[in-house]
């Protein structure tokens, strides 16, 4: 990638702050399904001698899930995320924003694409926060309708709940590490190839904020596939995450060390065709609803 630089314009933090909530509302309601079936693909228990999968591949999984649980199932889970998204991605986009300001000295600075990835670093580090309990509740409600055996968890609030009374606050927090160990380096992955794609696309003495919507769908779509890089991370965070019963004591370590004993290196790409798949769209909608949302901003408070 290369040191191309464009005409910063950054916005307040609070309209990056508001817009940032809008943006991940968007990215769940349309990627909510596939992050499902990623999350049943990656849990999925290995089958038994001359017994075939759970589950044969994406489509089988998503096929399953709706037919066994109907799109309410394919939807499971979301009331945890539904709830923390909000500021999580606020975190996320108002983190960017200070990652770019902190590396400015006046407003009329360009940033190049290393700064552009130092900010998104710091978008990663931010959300980390919100996002480690919320991805823990609702990988737990996302595989627990997976698999034959009685419901266990009523709801998200449910799941929070008893976790708790299980392990205190620390449990619910279990997998912040590794969650940081995937947000932070994929969200300078992130931000920095949505900049140069919407670089390469703005002409000469524009604003990226000029280009039309399918353009910027584009770039944020384009983004949102390369974030998942850090696949193999995610895979570890997931089993972490699920893990009531305290099989990894030494944490991502122990769960390294199973999946390359019982499945080997290809378990690190598990769950990767759907992230693929919802990647582009859902961070498509998120980028797009964040943008759509500033302008909107800027329009009804301009001195802000």
């Amino acid at each position: 990638m290369g040191e191309g630089k464009v005409k910063y314009k950054e916005p307040s933090f609070l309209k990056s702050f508001i817009s940032g909530g809008v943006g991940g509302v968007a990215i769940l309601l349309v990627g909510h399904p596939m992050d499902t079936v990623k999350t049943r693909l990656q849990t999925m228990p290995k089958p038994l001698p001359g017994q075939p999968p759970l589950y044969r591949g994406t489509f089988h999984c998503l096929y399953s899930t709706l037919q066994k649980e109907g799109v309410r199932g394919a939807y499971r889970g979301l009331l945890s995320p539904l709830i923390g998204v909000t500021p999580v991605y606020c975190l996320y986009f108002l983190g960017y924003s200070t990652g770019k300001k902190m590396q400015l000295k006046n407003n009329d600075d360009i940033l190049n694409m290393r700064q552009y990835f130092i900010a998104g670093m710091v978008a990663g580090l931010y959300s980390t926060v919100v996002y480690a309990p919320v991805e823990r509740v609702k990988c737990v409600m996302q595989i627990q309708q997976g698999a034959k055996g009685a419901v266990k968890y009523s709801s998200s609030w449910d799941c929070a709940w008893q976790l708790y009374r299980q392990g205190g606050i620390r449990n619910i927090f279990r997998g912040t590490m590794a969650t940081a160990l995937r947000d932070i380096p994929a969200g300078g992955i992130y931000f920095s190839s949505y900049e140069w794609l919407l670089q390469l696309m703005t002409p000469e003495g524009k604003c990226h904020h000029d280009l039309n919507p399918l353009k910027v769908m584009f770039a944020g779509g384009v983004a949102g596939v390369l974030y998942w890089i850090m696949i193999p991370v995610d895979i570890l965070k997931t089993r972490l995450q699920i893990d009531c019963e305290g099989r990894y004591p030494h944490g991502m370590r122990s769960v390294f060390r199973e999946l390359i004993r019982e499945e080997g290196p290809s378990a690190f790409v598990k769950g990767l065709t759907p992230v693929v798949i919802r990647g582009f769209p859902g961070s498509a909608a998120c980028l797009l609803g964040y943008e759509t949302s500033m302008k909107v901003l800027d329009y009804l408070f301009p001195t802000w």
